[in-house]
């Protein structure tokens, strides 16, 4: 040990999304993440590719301004993948040596994939849980006779796109990993009630419902934040770039559709998301020959989840509790942050959760 002690480590999380480029730093002190700084910035302009990795160089050079503007302190990066992007299934397998079981694993993947594994990195994680060493024969013979396991593919053209983008900023990318879990690692933690994760971002909501913290459910919809801006636009005879500071404008919009409540101009355009989420909430319910499964709550997060009474909304359609989550909930940060954490906290989930993987 040194005369001062180890030094400490840190991880900056890197979420490149459609709609920018967001960056958290956080530092492992004591197993305890310690937020050491943050950063934003918007994609590109007048970009045409659907995502910042389809432009590496300029991506890349994004990512160098961002992290010198937010005076990053480590070069160590982990990134995630969209869920819209990655292949995610819980499937069932009979119980067999572990070559049975890599086979049978393997054959379901072939089926399930709809490009050739060749093109793919998969990978898998065993979900059942195994039975405890000595316990009572009765119990042995009660045990499931199949495995439960979820697989996760995403194609190596996608994953060789972020190394290039992290290559060319001069960032060591450590991991790459699923949103999934970073929202969840965020979100949830360790907490083991059954939960749906919604997030609502730019262009895309992604729907994770999540049992003993594994994704059992995972979808992507092709509507966002940008779908509200165009409504309100329409509604409104408003330009997109008025309808989108009406929309981030809570207070305007409040005052502009007094009383408690979703404004209606919202209800009409989120309908459809209900729709989905009911549709995800029945996927689930209906997994398994147990007993019935049912969701305890849905946690909202991204930057088009902030709508006034959104919670509220969703929970009297789906008759579910609804809260907005809160990323930095295990994050030690200054109190004289708080104000600002907590306005900018739904936007950075999937950055936090990134960051923190290396550290819970």
């Amino acid at each position: 040990m040194g005369l001062f002690g180890p030094k400490k480590v840190s991880y900056l999380g890197v979420d490149l999304g459609i709609g920018g480029a967001k960056l958290v730093e956080l530092q492992n002190e004591k197993g305890r993440a310690r937020l050491v700084t943050y950063g934003f910035t918007e994609r590109l302009p007048d970009a045409e590719p659907a995502s910042l990795v389809d432009a590496p160089r300029e991506t890349a050079e994004l990512l160098k301004k961002v992290a010198q503007k937010a005076k990053v302190t480590t070069n160590k990066a982990i990134t995630g993948l969209p869920v819209a992007s990655v292949f995610s299934s819980v499937i069932s397998i009979p119980k067999g040596s572990e070559k049975e079981q890599r086979d049978a694993i393997q054959w379901q993947a072939k089926k399930l994939i709809p490009v050739p594994l060749e093109e793919m990195i998969i990978d898998h994680k065993i979900i059942t849980p195994a039975a405890a060493k000595g316990a009572p024969a009765a119990a042995k013979k009660d045990e499931p006779k199949s495995l439960q396991v979820l697989i996760t593919g995403a194609s190596k053209a996608m994953v060789q796109k972020y190394v290039t983008v992290f290559k060319q900023s001069g960032l060591e990318l450590i991991s790459l990993e699923t949103e999934a879990f970073a929202l969840i690692r965020s979100l949830i933690g360790k907490d083991r009630a059954t939960s749906m994760i919604v997030d609502i971002g730019a262009a895309r909501t992604n729907i994770i419902i999540v049992e003993n913290g594994i994704p059992f459910v995972t979808r992507s919809l092709d509507m966002g934040g940008a779908t509200l801006t165009k409504a309100m636009g329409k509604t409104l005879n408003l330009d997109l770039k008025s309808a989108e500071q009406m929309k981030c404008d809570i207070k305007s919009v409040s005052s502009i559709y007094p009383g408690e409540g979703l404004p209606k101009i919202f209800e009409t355009v989120m309908l459809p998301m209900v729709t989905e989420l009911q549709y995800s909430l029945n996927l689930y319910t209906g997994q398994g020959d147990g007993p019935a499964k049912t969701v305890e709550k849905i946690i909202l997060t991204g930057g088009s989840a902030i709508l006034p009474s959104l919670a509220q909304y969703f929970s009297s359609q789906l008759n579910i509790r609804t809260y907005l989550g809160d990323p930095w909930a295990r994050v030690v940060y200054p109190d004289e942050l708080r104000s600002v954490i907590e306005e900018i906290g739904p936007r950075y989930a999937v950055a936090v959760g990134l960051a923190m993987r290396d550290i819970e």
